[in-house]
């Protein structure tokens, strides 16, 4: 599904009513009685509840008279609160509201910091609350009357039902400006915003539905803005198909170069991975002295010593030997459990640059380039990588927490700058090319805080990459199955105490469901 800003959703508004001569209240109809059926599916008592609607100034407020109009219509105890005088309003919000008041049904005003002890009482009482404050529109931090209305609900904690998005949250970035309505539940309009589905946004959204309002398809479509929420059909699209007549070579040939002393594991996982994802054949490169525990570990997983420096680590020494592996390989999983010595940095360096397939760069891989990066763009092949904030902060020469306020913002510029697909790991992965293209996956839980779960989803996409996916497609199927196997493990065991190894059984499981997704042929 697509993700726009809140640019695009008012240009899709705009075009829709201007161009197309759908009125604006029709739309604004279309939105309160949608949102008044995702109130009622998560509060199906709702008939035995009283609900407050806070109303601001703008058509979002237009929105929250639709919804008590819908609610009253089915005999729910609802009261309306203007934060701003009647009178004042404009367009379709007050033809709304002029609606609502000849109807009968309860509208107070409350407009300035002296009505806001009144406005508390009455709130206390409600026992949910419809957030119909600010809508998409809001650009600048929320101050004075308003900071403390949002501050209010926020500390009644009633649930909430957010319109369109919670009031105070940035639609484009996800940033909270200055305060923001922690909602139970979103009813957004027409398609999702990027800044409810990216951190830190997605975590003041709870549960997110997206209402149709009508918004002709030539419309929602014509803008293509180049962003994905990466759902299941979605990745469904991008599989593969297999003939009968398939065989082993058929699906590609995965070579992963990985593994040290004491992290031989992250090696193996991310052949393991790759194998998972499909791929038809996988061998796993690592130092000499650790090739006899691997060929004892793997079964399906090929495996091949390589030259060792005095510390147990990949050395220059190989890259013959590695460049002969090369030959007639898909796709190169580089940096799992590798080290970070020095020698062993610049024999991934040189296979950035010389490597004749695409390359999915994690972990060590990833260190190795800090300070380097130019070798991103003298690389022959595509390069993926796979940073988590850390590691993506050593490249960028900023701290974590620095990467994590910026995410949105920095995949967007890393990944055209270089001329990459980066995947930016974390809640919400984040996934950009070198065009532009962003995608938010909407899979994956807590569960995957644990080691060794990054190097099952470089095996994965190295897995993808080797069947013909492209760099973006591959990086998407990749992240969206690694955190769909956790859901599905979640669901049975919670989010606690779940291992890397646990995602890999999970993987056909997934790519099953997808494959068997409905109507995947006309999505």
């Amino acid at each position: 599904m697509r993700a726009v800003t809140a640019e695009e959703m008012a240009d899709m508004d705009r075009t829709a009513i201007e161009v197309l001569g759908i009125p604006g209240v029709v739309l604004m109809e279309n939105a309160g009685r949608g949102a008044t059926e995702v109130l009622w599916r998560y509060f199906p008592d709702l008939g035995r509840k009283r609900v407050a609607v806070l109303a601001g100034g703008g058509n979002n407020g237009g929105d929250g008279f639709v919804i008590a109009r819908h609610l009253w219509q089915q005999r729910v105890d609802v009261t309306v609160y203007l934060l701003k005088k009647g009178k004042s309003y404009r367009g379709d919000a007050k033809v709304n509201l002029e609606i609502v008041e000849k109807l009968g049904l309860r509208v107070e005003e409350y407009t300035d910091n002296k009505s806001l002890a009144g406005l508390k009482r009455k709130l206390a009482k409600a026992d949910i609350l419809v957030d119909a404050v600010f809508g998409t529109g809001l650009n600048a931090p929320v101050r004075g009357f308003y900071r403390s209305i949002i501050e209010l609900v926020n500390q009644l904690g009633r649930p909430v039902l957010a319109v369109d998005l919670p009031s105070g949250l940035s639609a484009s970035s996800g940033a909270p400006l200055g305060a923001c309505i922690q909602a139970t539940v979103t009813a957004t309009f027409g398609l999702p915003k990027v800044g409810q589905l990216v951190t830190p946004g997605c975590t003041y959204v709870g549960h997110l539905e997206v209402v149709d309002i009508g918004l002709p398809r030539s419309v929602t479509e014509a803008a293509t803005p180049p962003r994905l929420w990466l759902e299941a059909r979605d990745v469904a699209t991008l599989l593969p198909s297999r003939s009968i007549v398939s065989h082993k070579g058929s699906f590609g040939h995965v070579l992963v170069v990985g593994g040290s002393v004491g992290k031989t594991g992250a090696g193996a996982m991310a052949g393991l991975g790759a194998a998972r994802a499909g791929a038809g054949l996988v061998t796993l490169a690592v130092p000499t002295s650790l090739h006899g525990l691997m060929e004892i570990k793997l079964t399906e997983v090929m495996t091949e010593p390589l030259a060792e420096t005095a510390d147990q680590t990949v050395a220059t020494a190989a890259l013959p030997r590695l460049h002969a592996l090369l030959k007639g390989k898909q796709a190169l999983a580089l940096g799992p459990g590798l080290s970070v010595d020095e020698e062993t940095m610049d024999v991934v360096v040189e296979l950035v640059e010389n490597c004749p397939c695409p390359i999915v760069l994690d972990a060590d891989g990833v260190t190795a380039l800090a300070g380097r990066l130019d070798a991103l763009k003298r690389a022959r092949a595509p390069v993926i990588l796979t940073p988590h904030p850390g590691e993506m902060g050593r490249l960028v020469k900023r701290s974590a927490e620095e990467v994590q306020n910026e995410r949105l913002s920095l995949v967007q510029s890393f990944s055209k700058q270089y001329g990459v697909t980066l995947v930016l790991k974390g809640a919400r992965t984040l996934i950009g090319s070198s065009e532009g293209r962003l995608a938010i996956n909407s899979s994956g839980n807590p569960g995957l805080a644990s080691g060794g779960t990054g190097d099952v989803l470089t095996g994965l996409i190295a897995g993808f990459l080797a069947q013909g996916l492209s760099p973006f497609d591959a990086a998407c199927a990749g992240v969206y199955c690694h955190g769909m196997a956790a859901d599905r493990l979640a669901r049975r065991w919670g989010d606690r105490g779940i291992l890397a190894t646990d995602l890999l059984p999970e993987i056909p499981v997934v790519l099953k469901s997808l494959v068997e997704q409905p109507n995947i042929a006309g999505s």
